[in-house]
């Protein structure tokens, strides 16, 4: 699930492997104690640069391989610029170096490091990540979880990994980060029923969750199941309505749908994709598969020979053949 959501404004991501639910990751240390610090040391190690610097605190959740791989390969500086001992929780709060960011870039370079292959980098965050909050919370868990799945070899190492899942939530079924990677890993093992049925128990138990909502709509697109795509991302709106890739993606299902249909069935659907596209240009005027989602939508509601669609700023403008007269269609 790890191809649903851009990150601008309040934005959610859509993960392969339902990053979404954990963005967290993984370590193994030769225990130099000292892997604390904060974004003013990063900024004072003269090897990173300001775009990495922007690039450690944005949220890793459509990274592409050549920005993984450059988070990644930042790990060893910011290693580096680490001080040299820690002081245990919750004396710690009291360091200078405690801050939200130095987490977030120990969250970011731990899923970086998996998603480029360098396990040990990533299992050094994790272990600072547990030394800070310990092994019993709930986003540890997780993120020791995705590391293991991460460095499975094999389907019988995922089912181990699967089975601590089950294991944790007999113990506690409260742990939603837990819940939330179960779900992902059954999906990614190819039992899709089993995942629906898990995405629905946390959806019973948190319906305000866009994530799993996001997930479940991927999960029944795949399916072929049209209408319980679009309700499912229909919730995702409620939960962020200004998410304009979520509309553009309602948008494609509502196209999709539509073509199964036929006559005021199929106009209907034509027209409500294309409101969504144009509600997603609107929220972002750059955004390309908003446009290109027009693009595609306009001439099956408008099928005359020689019309050409040009998309300029917020208006689409409709040539047609020589004998009728342009239009346009404003995006509002």
């Amino acid at each position: 699930m790890a191809q649903f959501i851009e990150q601008r404004g309040q934005l959610i991501t859509k993960p392969q492997h339902f990053e979404i639910a954990t963005p967290l990751h993984s370590v193994r240390l030769t225990r130099n104690n000292s892997l604390l610090t904060d974004f003013c040391a990063i900024r004072q190690t003269p090897t990173v640069n300001m775009a990495t610097e922007s690039a450690l605190l944005a949220p890793p959740t459509n990274n592409s391989p050549e920005a993984a791989l450059q988070l990644s390969q930042a790990a060893p500086s910011f290693f580096a610029s680490q001080r040299s001992f820690t002081l245990p929780w919750p004396l710690s709060l009291l360091s200078a170096t405690e801050s939200q960011e130095k987490w977030q870039i120990y969250n970011n370079i731990f899923l970086a490091c998996l998603q480029s292959g360098d396990n040990e980098s990533a299992y050094l965050c994790l272990e600072e990540i547990t030394d800070r909050f310990g092994k019993e919370n709930e986003r540890v868990m997780a993120l020791q979880g995705l590391y293991e799945e991460a460095t499975a070899k094999n389907d019988t190492e995922l089912q181990a990994v699967l089975g601590r899942y089950e294991e944790l939530l007999k113990e506690d079924p409260t742990l939603f980060a837990v819940q939330k990677r179960r779900a992902a890993l059954l999906r990614s093992m190819g039992k899709t029923n089993e995942a629906v049925v898990a995405l629905t128990y946390l959806l019973d138990a948190s319906p305000i969750d866009a994530e799993s909502w996001a997930e479940i709509a991927d999960v029944y697109l795949t399916q072929g199941l049209y209408e319980q795509a679009i309700f499912s991302l229909e919730e995702v709106l409620l939960c962020t309505p200004n998410a304009w890739n979520i509309h553009a993606r309602l948008g494609e299902v509502l196209f999709l749908a539509a073509n199964k249909s036929e006559g005021a069935e199929q106009l209907k659907g034509l027209s409500e994709a294309m409101r969504r596209f144009c509600r997603s240009i609107e929220l972002c005027d750059d955004y390309l598969r908003g446009y290109y989602g027009l693009k595609l939508v306009c001439p099956a509601i408008i099928p005359k020979d020689g019309c050409v669609i040009h998309l300029n700023a917020n208006r689409i403008i409709v040539d047609e053949p020589p004998d009728s007269p342009a239009f346009e269609l404003q995006v509002t």
